[in-house]
């Protein structure tokens, strides 16, 4: 089995959120199944010279888009065992950002067609192009143009359907070279414009999202965004996988970010990292505040609307509160002005620094994620990893993954709430800091069983394997 993993970034070369790691783990977690896997991504200008110099140039080809006759360089780069394609065009890709540029839409139908039209040239040949939200949704529909069309299946994962790539119908034959039929017959058409995402929904042959109670999310139109109706006339093919961590590197026995190592069965570490948070921070120091942390962008999305509502509540009950992220100007707002208002009891870190967000999963007692919606989650897994114990709406793979405590039996490994409210969270959040402060024999129980569990990559690799048996008949 060869797999061709096409993704919009992957660490360590490019990285904006998950799919960033999930593009680094899984192509991995398949080598390690002994699957032909190879990732193939752009070249940013933002990549480092230091990866640059490592790169082996491989050859260009010109690719047509439209009326355009557009240079394609393709360079390699071996990586823990991986082969790395990146795919040069410096009007493209030598920008400021990964995305949210004016031609987005251009962009990523030119490093599609690039992926398809570079194929014959690799001297190695794919049973599956395994394609990654809406920067790569053009891929299948491209393959299906080309004389390769019955030789390679297609898988497209889907890692957050609100984005998912809308363009005017206008874009269609002038910038994304295809033709007409592929709108009018309703591949591509969505409420008059065009959407990427339904289109590689549509025409792949296996849909993926990452995690079980998210693929089930998705055929309600408060989850799916309008493509419910999509989701549901194809449930035959989608399958939800769960994301994974990188249990090797993410492990406080050995993380150098720490101030000193622990373990589930050595809990004495996390609370001298827990003094150097509060040190850090601004905070009080005290072993025994409980403090609560989030790190996350900052956006409704994300439930920071609910945290708003509840500030107030959630400070009364004694407890300091540590956020880390970027977002909303209205959050970034909120939670600097809590931070003035508690001072030495809330800390606003209103940056995104892998450090410091590694010290806050060490440093912190309970970890909050009040998401709205989360496709997957890897922030409560690596939070229980360093035995912070989760507080999470019950949406998504926060709902796969964190399980409630239940005083009667002893089980779970956090708390949890399931309608989207203010008082909901606030009490969950409420048993959470009670059972802190009055049973730590009861609390260590729940950091060691969040600290003991497999949340690896090896059990989803051997899905998406089986995916893609299934779909190309390879054993």
């Amino acid at each position: 089995m060869k797999v061709l993993f096409v993704t919009a970034e992957s660490a360590p070369f490019a990285k904006t959120g998950g799919l960033g790691d999930v593009s680094a783990a899984l192509p991995a977690a398949l080598a390690a199944k002994r699957v032909g896997t190879r990732v193939i991504m752009p070249l940013y200008g933002s990549i480092s010279e230091e990866w640059r110099s490592r790169m082996h140039f491989v050859k260009y080809i010109y690719v047509p888009l439209a009326w355009r006759n557009l240079y394609c360089g393709l360079f390699e780069l071996k990586y823990k065992n991986i082969v790395y394609y990146f795919v040069d065009n410096e009007y493209y890709f030598k920008r400021s950002e990964l995305y949210g540029l004016f031609d987005d839409g251009e962009r990523f139908a030119f490093f599609s067609k690039a992926v398809v039209s570079l194929l014959p040239e690799l001297g190695w040949e794919p049973n599956v192009l395994h394609c990654n939200d809406w920067q790569t949704a053009l891929v299948p529909l491209y393959l299906k143009n080309s004389p390769l069309r019955d030789d390679i299946k297609t898988v497209f994962t889907i890692h957050n359907i609100e984005y998912q790539g809308r363009y005017a119908r206008t874009l269609l034959e002038d910038v994304f070279d295809l033709p007409s039929y592929y709108y009018n017959r309703g591949t591509l058409e969505f409420n008059g414009d065009l959407n990427l995402m339904k289109g590689a929904i549509e025409i792949s042959d296996a849909v993926t999202t990452v995690s079980p109670t998210y693929a089930a999310e998705l055929e309600f139109g408060f989850y799916a965004r309008g493509l419910e109706g999509v989701i549901t006339s194809h449930r035959d093919k989608v399958t939800g996988i769960l994301n994974g961590i990188d249990m090797d590197s993410l492990d406080p026995e050995v993380d150098p970010n720490l101030i000193e190592n622990f373990g589930a069965e050595s809990l004495e570490g996390k609370t001298a990292n827990k003094l150097e948070l509060q040190k850090l921070l601004g905070l009080i120091v005290s072993p025994d505040i409980p403090l609560v942390a989030m790190v996350s962008r900052l956006v409704e999305h994300k439930g920071m609307d609910l945290v708003e509502g509840a500030l107030d509540s959630i400070m009364d009950m004694d407890l300091q509160f540590a956020v880390v992220g970027r977002g909303d100007w209205r959050f970034e707002q909120l939670f600097k002005s809590a931070q003035r208002s508690y001072a030495g009891r809330f800390a606003a870190s209103i940056v995104y620094n892998e450090m410091l967000a590694m010290r806050v999963y060490a440093g912190a007692d309970i970890f909050l994620m009040p998401s709205r919606s989360e496709p997957c989650g890897l922030s409560q897994m690596i939070a229980m990893r360093y035995g912070t114990v989760p507080v999470v709406r019950e949406t998504g793979g926060l709902k796969d993954t964190v399980k409630p405590y239940d005083p009667e039996t002893g089980e779970g490994n956090g708390f949890t709430f399931p309608r989207i409210n203010c008082h909901d969270m606030v009490e969950s959040l409420g048993k959470a800091v009670r059972l802190y402060r009055d049973d730590r024999s009861t609390w260590r129980s729940l950091q060691k069983r969040g600290m003991s569990a497999d949340f690896g990559w090896a059990s989803s690799a051997q899905q998406y394997l089986s995916i893609y048996r299934t779909i190309t008949g390879v054993k």
